[in-house]
C-alpha cells in the first residue's frame, strides 16, 4: 500500500513538471538574433497573426525563440535567465561578503603576471560560436524549465527576403495550428 502512495506521488509529480512547458503555456516570447534575420521576420508573423506577444525585455518571456541549442544557447540562457542562487542566512551571508572583500582586495594589490585574469576578458567565446548550427531548425524553449516545448524544421530555399518571410510565414501557421490541437 506504501509503494503505491509513493507511485501516484511521483507520477503527479513527473506530470506536474510536464505540463510546466508546454505550448499552450507560453504568452510571450523573447527572439533572439538568428542567422539570415530570421528573427525579425518571425517576430513580424508572430506579432502580426497574434500568436504569441513578442517582449524585447527577455525577463518578461515565458519562452525564447531560438535557431540554435547547445552550450553557446546555454551560456545565453543563463546571461538572460540566471539561475537563482539558494538563500543563506544573513549572518553567513555577511561573512562570506567579507571574506569575498577580503580576497579582492590581496588580489588587487598582487602584479598582473603571465597567468593574471585578463583585464578585457571577453564573454564566452562559446555565446558567438555557430559550431553545430543546423540551418532551419527552430526552437521554442521555455524560459524557466529551459525544455524545448516545440520546434520545426524549414529552411528557406534562399536567402531572399520573400523566402525569408515565407518560411517565416510557415513556421508561425505550424506554431498556430499545434496550439488548435491543445
Amino acid at each position: 500500500m506504501d509503494v503505491m502512495k509513493r507511485l501516484v506521488l511521483l507520477l503527479s509529480c513527473c506530470a506536474a513538471l510536464a505540463c510546466g512547458a508546454d505550448l499552450a503555456n507560453v504568452h510571450t516570447v523573447y527572439v533572439l538574433k538568428m542567422s539570415k534575420g530570421m528573427d525579425q521576420y518571425l517576430a513580424n508573423r508572430l506579432t502580426n497573426d497574434h500568436v504569441f506577444q513578442v517582449v524585447t525585455d527577455p525577463k518578461l518571456a515565458d519562452a525564447v525563440l531560438t535557431d540554435r541549442i547547445g552550450e553557446s544557447f546555454q551560456a545565453k540562457l543563463e546571461e538572460l535567465f540566471p539561475t537563482p542562487e539558494p538563500e543563506q542566512p544573513a549572518k553567513e551571508n555577511a561573512k562570506e561578503l567579507a571574506k569575498q572583500k577580503e580576497k579582492e582586495k590581496e588580489e588587487s594589490a598582487k602584479p598582473g603576471g603571465l597567468l593574471a585574469e585578463p583585464v578585457n576578458k571577453l564573454a564566452s567565446p562559446a555565446a558567438n560560436s555557430s559550431f553545430g548550427h543546423a540551418g532551419g531548425t527552430i526552437f521554442l524553449v521555455d524560459a524557466r524549465s529551459r525544455q524545448v516545448v516545440w520546434s520545426a524544421y524549414d529552411v528557406p530555399k534562399d536567402g531572399t527576403s520573400r523566402q525569408l518571410d515565407r518560411t517565416a510565414s510557415d513556421i508561425v501557421s505550424r506554431i498556430k495550428r499545434d496550439l488548435k490541437k491543445q
